[in-house]
């Protein structure tokens, strides 16, 4: 049995009976058959049922909104914003799914040659809980409109949002099989990457998931994308304007009760604006309104689980043994975590090293603007950077120096359906969103004519 629970009050809100071996093998059977139909559908009828869904979304939303926040402790006002995003990147693919998908065509010695980007077929999703329905529309709205279906595996303890998922794509219209959420645990996932007619396989979660989801899919030759954890650092030099920006910077840590890949983890300041930037960080976060999430006005929620917040208090305590200071916050409530600031953090602390994954701001100080670069590049994850300055020349020769997915200049690294979404070294690989989403699961196919 799966059981959730809601993380504010620990009340049960429902069990659902894990699928068993035969179901999950009839869920990748009807995958597979739906594939042979769906690829043969032409663009304007995919995306005229995913039109539908972005309708279907906006209609929903408040209930969509509510079993969210119910699930794992979002503010409700960040749930419902989530809802309206997920719409927008469905209408994204509505609108340019028919330029992405089209021929290439390529001038050679031939009378006619061409790339055509045919789906490769039923793709496993491995998704996480922290955006339960964008996680999962980010990358389904693309692949169903390229032609390939679906299976999520969601996290247990978003198994409602998972349902409500699938229920919105049969609302829809989708044949049947084209997306299915299957009920599994970890230990089923290998048997389903396993099996042939599974041709691919995509992750969003930590890197010990990751490693191991990857190796599996390399043992089996099926093509993959991570996307993994990050602790991005948010560098602040000395012309920033604190002003201007320090509500984009502590949104940049604190959305989603700190509970984002591609929150600022790490706060990376040079010496001379240094104190000025904790004092305005810290009076910015104890304004922030904290309680029942399901209320509009709240900002900081509850962590998802208590074993997050177990762990976070252990990378908290490990950071404070090596030298690290507490300077604001760090008392916990039941799932509710304070608002934290650790100070004097250096390499070889958790708080430096590790991907801190809740409402903790490590602010790390930096002799200049040299020193900020070099400490910002030094990661093992590398899905994006922030840069707060009014040098914005400078700013732009900084954009090779760090090698992550993205780099923000004056604004919260962020997810996007224009733009390419994904990481580097520990932080995983291939992309989400934009065309290039779009193309990570077709078959890139060389076609020469000669007449």
């Amino acid at each position: 049995m799966i059981k959730t629970t809601n993380p504010y009050n620990g009340s049960t809100i429902k069990e659902y009976a894990m699928h068993s071996p035969v179901q999950l093998t009839t869920s990748i059977a009807n995958a597979a058959s739906a594939f042979e139909n769906w690829k043969l559908e032409s663009i304007k009828s995919r995306t005229k049922l995913l039109h539908k869904v972005s309708e279907l979304l906006l209609e929903r939303k408040q209930e969509y909104a509510e079993l969210m926040t119910r699930e794992m402790g979002k503010p409700i006002s960040q749930s419902i914003a989530e809802i309206e995003k997920c719409a927008h990147c469905c209408n994204f693919y509505v609108e340019n799914a028919a330029q992405f998908l089209a021929d290439e065509l390529i001038v050679t010695d031939a009378d006619e040659s061409f790339i055509s980007k045919d789906p490769m077929g039923a793709i496993l999703a491995i998704m996480p809980w922290n955006f339960p329905f964008w996680q999962v529309i980010r990358f389904a709205a693309p692949n169903l409109t390229a032609g390939n279906t679906i299976l999520l595996k969601h996290a247990s303890n978003t198994t409602g949002c998972a349902l409500a998922i699938e229920q919105l794509f049969i609302d829809a219209g989708y044949p049947t099989g084209c997306f299915q959420t299957i009920l599994t645990d970890h230990e089923s996932i290998e048997n389903c990457i396993a099996d042939k007619r599974i041709k691919g396989v995509t992750l969003t979660g930590s890197g010990k998931a990751g490693k191991a989801v990857a190796e599996l899919a390399g043992k089996h030759l099926k093509k993959s994308v991570m996307e993994l954890g990050g602790n991005n650092a948010c560098i602040v030099w000395e012309d920033a304007d604190l002003e201007k920006y320090m509500e984009t910077i502590v949104k940049a840590r604190m959305q989603n009760t700190g509970q984002s890949c591609i929150a600022a983890k790490r706060f990376v300041v040079v010496d001379v604006i240094y104190d000025n930037f904790v004092a305005a960080f810290k009076e910015h976060i104890q304004l922030l309104k904290s309680g029942n999430p399901m209320e509009p006005h709240i900002e900081i929620g509850v962590m998802a689980r208590e074993d997050l917040v177990v762990t976070l208090e252990e990378q908290i305590g490990t950071s404070v043994n090596k030298g690290a200071k507490v300077t604001h916050g760090n008392l916990r409530d039941g799932n509710y975590f304070e608002p934290t600031v650790l100070e004097e953090v250096v390499p070889g602390m958790p708080a430096f090293d590790d991907e801190l994954f809740g409402p903790v701001a490590a602010i790390v100080r930096a002799k200049d603007r040299a020193d900020s670069i070099s400490i910002a590049a030094n990661s093992t994850f590398g899905l994006g950077t922030m840069l707060f300055t009014e040098d914005i020349d400078a700013a732009r020769k900084m954009v090779g120096a760090i090698p992550d997915g993205a780099f923000f200049i004056n604004e919260m690294v962020k997810s996007d359906p224009r733009l390419p979404f994904g990481g580097t070294k520990n932080s995983g690989y291939g992309r989400e969103l934009s065309k290039e989403g779009m193309l990570e699961f077709v078959n890139k196919k060389t076609v020469y004519i000669r007449k």
